[in-house]
């Protein structure tokens, strides 16, 4: 199975994004599992690796109150 790792800088904190095929057209994206740091409660989906990503990027910018810059 391909997984895509991305890295996102947040807020002053540093997330690893993990994002797994689901199907031909859906992808996963979710905070990946480190010790001591938080994983996100649901998954994030996508047409692609980078729109999953983008959608839980997103998703985390808005909860710790950091502006979201439009794509």
């Amino acid at each position: 199975m391909i997984v895509h790792h991305y890295e996102e800088n947040i807020a002053g904190r540093t997330y690893q994004i993990e994002v797994s095929p689901v199907s031909a057209s859906r992808w996963r994206a979710q905070i990946a599992r480190r010790p001591g740091m938080p994983t996100s409660l649901m998954p994030f989906y996508g047409t692609t690796p980078e729109e999953a990503a983008r959608e839980l990027s997103k998703w985390l910018a808005l909860i710790s109150g950091a502006a979201v810059a439009k794509t």
